[in-house]
């Protein structure tokens, strides 16, 4: 429920304030998202710890939790962006109470959502720019100011 939650916020605080490129920018992100979590799930089978299936990682609920979060931060701010990530962790935490997935599922699972939902969507204030990047070598995050 927290997840559909925060989809339908990512979706909906743009849609308000009329803001169709946001709108849009989030459906890339928590698209873009899924389409990445499903071919991981596809690619590295991963038994549930509940036993149920081989779809354990990465935590799907948790990736896409984690896209509409950094979706609405980056649209939006930190005012939006810090509880959209506390629901956000409350659904990956929720995932592995629940025995769906380990703790490694849901860490995947929130980078996945964070990194894509920090590259498809940019900033409504484009002073700040936050870019996350990673190669076979290293990762880490560039920051831009525009005075």
């Amino acid at each position: 429920m927290a997840k559909n939650a925060l989809v339908v916020a990512a979706f909906a605080v743009p849609a308000v304030e009329g803001d169709w490129e946001g709108v849009l920018q989030a459906g890339g992100s928590i698209g873009g998202t899924m389409l990445i979590t499903q071919g991981m799930k596809e690619a590295f089978p991963s038994r549930r710890p509940d036993g149920s299936d081989n779809k354990s990682f990465p935590s799907g609920h948790t990736s896409t939790s984690f896209a509409a979060a950094a979706t609405l931060h980056n649209r939006h701010g930190w005012e939006a962006g810090l509880p959209a990530y506390l629901v956000a962790s409350f659904v990956g935490l929720s995932r592995v109470e629940a025995k769906k997935h380990r703790v490694g599922d849901v860490l995947v699972g929130a980078a996945i959502g964070t990194a894509t939902g920090h590259l498809i969507t940019s900033k409504a204030n484009e002073r700040v720019q936050i870019f996350p990047w990673g190669d076979t070598k290293g990762a880490g995050v560039d920051v831009s100011f525009r005075f």
